[in-house]
């Protein structure tokens, strides 16, 4: 009698497809803990904030509590400082974003010719963008622009002039001034990098084809950095709507509101009023403009990246 024999099964292969999800899915597992983690520690805080923005609390009469509505968007709005601190915020970071992004390129190209010293020089320009905000200010405001023993005054006096008090007359510019300081190194890195990555012999046959400097610039190095000062302007957006430090070290939002941006009156409401419903409706439409900042210029630099791209 022949033994009975018995089918065997085979198992049925994974196909690509089937390998590639559970790939993701062991991903998105192993995710889980940290992404939780992050969005609480974003959560929570933005949750209290919107809470706060929409009560009545004042540290000063902690007893004195509850539910407003709006009106603390509403007395917010109507603050004869609200809108000066707006217009404050976006003036310190256009001119902010024209100094940098025009002295960037102009450092990028100095930079990019061979000189004795260049490791040096190279140094010292990007030396400003590792001192800390409150020290930096803190240089401006005792050893640069103090109208008495600031080494412009100085300079000033040696040529027959009058000194100028910079943090009274000028106060704005003077704030510039000092952020724009720190940012350059930032532009310059990011513009040198980019101009670094330009073919050599594009420039080599421009030349030969009797291009000047200023028709190289305009036509092969410009274009060609259009995707990095996108960048520039993006990065540097972000981290200028919340200016704070450079200002309370220095102007202390002054003269008057003269240098009061966004940021400081958010401080000066929560912080110096003790109006915590105040300042967490000025909190709340602060990170509303700075996503709508945000993403047009996310839009921008995609755009930008989608052009070099079909090119």
């Amino acid at each position: 009698m022949r033994p009975l024999r018995l089918p065997i099964m085979h198992a049925h292969p994974q196909t690509e497809q089937e390998r590639e999800a559970r790939k993701a899915t062991s991903a998105r597992w192993l995710a889980t803990p940290s992404v939780a983690v992050l969005v609480l520690w974003m959560a929570i805080p933005l949750a209290m904030t919107i809470w706060f923005s929409f009560s009545r609390y004042n540290l000063l009469n902690p007893d004195i509590r509850g539910f407003a509505g709006l009106d603390n968007y509403r007395y917010l709005a109507t603050d004869p400082s609200f809108l000066p601190s707006i217009m404050h915020t976006l003036e310190l970071i256009i001119s902010v974003l024209v100094i940098t992004v025009v002295g960037g390129v102009l450092m990028s190209i100095l930079f990019d010719r061979k000189f004795y010293g260049q490791g040096v020089a190279r140094l010292l320009a990007i030396a400003p963008f590792f001192v800390m905000p409150t020290v930096s200010a803190l240089i401006w405001k005792n050893m640069i622009l103090h109208p008495v023993y600031g080494l412009i005054a100085q300079g000033m006096r040696a040529m027959g002039m009058q000194p100028i008090d910079w943090f009274a007359d000028y106060p704005l510019t003077a704030v510039i001034m000092i952020v724009a300081w720190q940012w350059l190194p930032f532009a310059f890195l990011i513009l040198f990098t980019a101009i670094q990555s330009l073919d050599q012999e594009q420039k080599e046959a421009a030349k030969i084809d009797g291009a000047g400097p200023f028709s190289m610039f305009f036509y092969i190095t410009l274009p060609h950095l259009k995707r990095a000062i996108a960048v520039v302007v993006m990065m540097e957006t972000i981290f200028l709507l919340s200016i704070f430090a450079e200002i309370y070290t220095t102007t202390g939002g002054g003269p008057g509101t003269a240098t009061t941006n966004l940021s400081y009156l958010i401080f000066s409401l929560g912080l110096q009023q003790f109006d915590v419903g105040l300042a967490s409706a000025g909190g709340i439409l602060a990170v509303v403009l700075a996503n709508i900042v945000s993403f047009f210029l996310v839009r921008m630099l995609a755009k930008n990246l989608k052009g070099e791209y079909e090119k």
